[in-house]
């Protein structure tokens, strides 16, 4: 069974910043990994992800400002969220499959997910 578990959330202020990991619970291995986010009233959707090759994608709303890497050697994804903004506010999703199913950041193709973290910026 795939197991996804993320941490890192919290409560902070605009400006500030928080760092997110994805770790993959087992001894499964996903050449791809990527971050969505869901705000209440609202659809889920992809904020970063990282392709076969290491090479990150971000959603125009996050460019500049958040940073995605993987730890291939600890099958860990990471999100270094930076300048953080009101309407970054949101539950953060890690989701892992195969490439194909991840580089778009299409919230419909991953097929396995972690609970979520909550990330909540305060004005």
């Amino acid at each position: 069974q795939v197991q996804l578990a993320e941490s890192g959330g919290g409560s902070v202020q605009a400006g500030e910043s928080l760092r997110l990991t994805c770790r993959t619970l087992g001894s499964y291995r996903y050449n791809c990994m990527a971050w969505f986010r869901q705000a209440p009233g609202k659809e889920r959707e992809g904020v970063a992800a990282t392709d076969i090759n290491g090479a990150p994608k971000y959603a125009d709303s996050v460019k500049g400002r958040f940073t995605v890497s993987k730890d291939n050697s600890k099958n860990t994804l990471t999100l270094q969220m930076n300048n953080l903004r009101p309407e970054d506010t949101a539950m953060y999703y890690c989701a892992a499959d195969i490439c194909s199913r991840i580089v778009g950041l299409d919230r419909n193709e991953p097929r396995y997910w972690g609970q979520g973290t909550q990330v909540t910026v305060s004005s």
